[in-house]
């Protein structure tokens, strides 16, 4: 154990040499960071909202809206599907989570019900009848539409986890570093955003749907009756942003939805200069989005989002080069907004604001000052206990190799541009402080073997050899219990487990490592007969 191998001694160098390397850009400011050369790290530790303040948001995904948006797309559908099959039909409504209908001739019941069963949902493995509702025979001449309560559940569960996504991406978008975006309960979505100093901004930005549509305007309808809320079948009543109605009446069945755009860019009107929304379409929808608007030149078309009519110009000519621009009273940074938004992708469902909570800076800065202060009186302590107990030598040199851990964890966690929170910071203490327990093994091996009558030499081999199960048992063990708590925790647990993580493999290395290499150097030179350990 005790063979100054030239490996050992180019792996500690390394280490040391890693450690200050990337642990030095931590101490610089951004300006001076700047300023080096090309070569030299520039990665510095990412502040937990708890070190460097931010916004703290629980949101709830509204799986109520969810279904009840699929029921009114599923009614639509029903609608379109018979009229195609010219299956007459009358009292067709939506009664709580059901659909349900009547047939005109009820000889044609049963022709309808084997129609909207082929038809309607999507295919869904083990569901009744293969899909994610039921069609079923309602008296004489009814139909049931029913959906499968596994299947929404299943697509509410979905909506969760696709909203995480669709969340991170925007807030990516802002140039926001390291969000924690987790999930808590059935339906809750937990928003850590460090250094994101206005919560309403980012709210905006988070919860606003961006369910973008592109449907005709029903030139039809009775204006009168729209004004009262009535709109004819296949027709809905949106308010409109556009200046000129109050509310305008569109066709339900949209034409292109948002979910077929593959870019979107805040931009200026050639001719008016105001601030417009650039966005490109996939070829699907392009080809969907040239065939409308040729078929329906001097009609006007609606862009919805979220609900409301943004603007509804008159189609001149066909469009399809896949390139369009959504105008309106928009500022630079409401249409760089949406632009956002809708690269991002809609969400699946509605989010409500549950709770809201800011960290100033001046807090975060306070923590980490706390947090320098107990490391630093943390290292003291130790650094006192290890020479006292085992002398200027021994002690010092468990101390070097614990400063080397130390900047090795800061290197790594610099490097993966992991989060350092509060916790985090007792994680690092609580590595420090076990990290000296396998120079603590190891020295009063050597002290045993010394009181026993063995050498210098083979007293400090035996420490080394005869101590490396014990320090391993004790690792291993801590090691699986922070990853028990990184799988299972959540926030400022996983932020501890993934510090303490880093620490129990640097702490092997350089407690086992660097202080061999360092005695062995010092062995070779003084040649002791006995060890300033006893």
């Amino acid at each position: 154990m005790m063979t100054l191998s030239r490996w050992k001694i180019i792996a500690v160098v390394l280490a040391a040499i890693f450690g200050v390397l990337f642990s030095v850009p931590n101490m610089l400011s951004q300006q001076t960071l700047d300023s080096m050369p090309g070569f030299f790290p520039r990665q510095q530790l990412n502040l937990g909202l708890d070190l460097q303040g931010g916004s703290h948001l629980l949101l709830e995904v509204d799986t109520e809206a969810l279904r009840a948006e699929r029921l009114v797309n599923t009614l639509e559908d029903t609608r379109v599907t018979l009229n195609g099959e010219g299956i007459a039909f009358t009292e067709l409504r939506q009664q709580g989570g059901e659909i349900t209908l009547r047939t005109t001739d009820p000889a044609r019941r049963d022709d309808a019900v084997r129609v909207l069963r082929n038809t309607l949902g999507t295919v869904l493995p083990g569901a009744a009848g293969g899909r994610d509702l039921t069609v079923r025979n309602n008296g004489a001449a009814g139909v049931r539409i029913a959906f499968v309560e596994e299947a929404m559940n299943a697509e509410a569960a979905k909506a969760v986890e696709q909203s995480i996504e669709i969340i991170r991406r925007r807030i990516d978008e802002l140039g926001t570093r390291e969000p924690t975006i987790i999930r808590q309960g059935v339906d809750r979505i937990v928003v850590q955003a460090p250094g994101e100093s206005d919560p309403e901004r980012l709210k905006n930005v988070i919860g606003q749907t961006a369910k973008l549509t592109f449907q005709m305007v029903d030139e039809s309808a009775d204006l009168a009756a729209a004004a009262e809320g009535r709109a004819p079948p296949g027709s809905e009543v949106l308010p409109s942003e556009d200046g000129l109605n109050p509310f305008i009446v569109v066709r339900r069945r949209a034409l292109v939805s948002g979910e077929m755009l593959t870019d979107a860019s805040q931009g200026f009107d050639a001719q008016t200069g105001e601030a417009v929304v650039n966005f490109r379409f996939n070829s699907l929808g392009a080809r969907r989005f040239g065939e409308a608007t040729a078929q329906n030149i001097g009609q006007r078309f609606a862009i919805v989002l979220d609900g409301k009519v943004i603007s509804a110009p008159v189609i001149r000519s066909a469009i399809t080069g896949g390139n369009g621009q959504i105008s309106g009273s928009f500022t630079p940074e409401s249409a760089n907004d949406l632009a956002v938004l809708l690269r991002a992708g809609a969400l699946p469902a509605p989010l409500t604001v549950e709770e809201q909570r800011t960290v100033g800076a001046e807090l975060g800065a306070d923590a980490v000052r706390a947090g320098q202060i107990s490391t630093t009186i943390g290292f003291i302590t130790i650094l006192v206990f290890m020479v006292v107990a085992y002398g200027g030598l021994f002690g010092g040199i468990s101390v070097i190799a614990l400063l080397v851990n130390a900047l090795m964890i800061i290197a790594i966690m610099s490097v993966t541009q992991a989060t350092l929170t509060l916790p985090g910071i007792a994680g690092l203490i609580l590595t420090l402080a076990v990290a000296v327990d396998a120079n603590v093994l190891i020295y009063e091996r050597m002290r045993d073997e010394i009181r026993a009558g063995r050498t210098a030499i083979s007293a400090m081999d035996a420490g080394f050899s005869k101590a490396m199960s014990s320090i391993i048992d004790a690792n291993v063990t801590t090691i699986l219990a922070a990853l028990i708590m990184f799988q299972f925790g959540s926030g400022p647990v996983r932020g501890f487990a993934w510090t303490l993580s880093i620490g129990v493999l640097t702490s092997v290395f350089t407690a086992v490592l660097v202080t061999q290499v360092l005695l062995a150097l010092w062995f070779r030179a003084k040649r002791p007969k006995t060890l300033p350990i006893v």
